[in-house]
C-alpha cells in the first residue's frame, strides 16, 4: 500500500497526515496522541473517522499538524484522517459523507471593524 499523504483545514490550522499499515499507533508533532489531545472529546475526534471505517488497529498514523487553536487542530485531523480513508478503500466515503467528515467546515473568525469594540459589539452608546 506505501504511504498516503493527506492535508485537512479548519480555521487557522493545517494537519499533514501520514497513513501507513501498521497497529493503530498514532503520534502528533513528534509526540504521543494521548499526550498532545488530552482530553476524550479531542481524542474522539482525531479517531472518529478510523472508527466509523473499523480501522483502528489497521494503520499508523503520523499526523503535523500547526496553526489554530487545539479544538481547530483536532478537527484539520480529523478531515485529513477522513480523506486517507477514502482512498484507503473507496466505499468508506459512504459512510465518512453523511456524517459531514469529508467536508471542509468554510466558517472563519471575523475581523473586528473600526471604531468597534470587537466584531460585532459597539461601545455603548451614551445620551448624556
Amino acid at each position: 500500500m506505501g504511504v498516503i499523504h493527506k492535508i485537512g483545514r479548519r480555521k487557522c490550522a493545517v494537519a499533514r497526515v501520514y497513513v501507513s499499515e501498521g497497529t493503530g499507533n498514532i503520534t502528533v508533532n513528534k509526540r504521543a496522541f494521548a499526550v498532545y489531545f488530552p482530553t476524550a472529546t479531542l481524542q474522539y475526534k482525531v479517531k472518529q473517522a478510523l472508527t466509523l471505517t473499523n480501522n483502528e488497529n489497521n494503520f499508523d498514523v503520523k499526523i503535523n499538524v500547526y496553526g489554530g487553536g487545539a479544538t481547530g487542530q483536532a478537527e484539520a485531523v480529523r478531515m485529513a484522517i477522513a480523506r486517507a480513508m477514502c482512498e484507503v478503500e473507496a466505499e468508506n466515503r459512504l459512510v465518512l459523507k453523511p456524517e459531514g467528515l469529508l467536508t471542509r467546515d468554510p466558517r472563519m473568525v471575523e475581523r473586528k471593524k473600526f471604531g468597534q469594540k470587537k466584531a460585532r459589539k459597539r461601545f455603548q452608546f451614551s445620551k448624556r
